[in-house]
């Protein structure tokens, strides 16, 4: 019986596991956006929350934990430093899960999208910025 065992398992080992959520965490971070399963998408925001939580706190400790998680330094002051100050003010919600309609191709498992909302948000308005100062 599965008594208060949360989470998925992913076929994986316990560190396995750990590494991938770990590397998840890392790309979404770095790059705002990506594209991976629904189910890795969901569980990822339970890590990835967490740690934008971490960054609103901003102290010695709060960065601590986070390197704890993330393993390098460069991410750990970009969270603290870029990412978190633009969810000041929010109660939780820093992500968003998007499905996409079509499915991967080798396996057939359902895709989706998974981003930071705030970062979402604000990526339209620097490419139109872009946009004007070309022309």
């Amino acid at each position: 019986m599965r008594h208060s065992n949360s989470g998925k398992k992913f076929s994986r080992t316990p560190s396995h596991r750990k590494a991938l959520m770990r590397n998840l965490a890392k790309a979404l971070l770095i790059h705002g956006k990506i594209r991976t399963t629904e189910i890795k998408a969901k569980a990822l925001r339970s890590v990835v929350e967490p740690l934008i939580t971490l960054g609103l706190r901003n102290d010695l400790h709060a960065r601590r934990l986070a390197y704890r998680e993330l393993n390098d330094h460069a991410l750990v002051k970009r969270l603290f430093d870029e990412i978190a100050p633009q969810f000041a003010g929010v109660q939780g919600g820093y992500t968003r899960v998007m499905k996409l309609a079509l499915p991967r191709r080798g396996d057939n498992a359902p895709m989706a999208i998974i981003e930071l909302t705030k970062l979402a948000e604000v990526a339209p308005v620097v490419e139109a910025a872009k946009a004007d100062a070309a022309e």
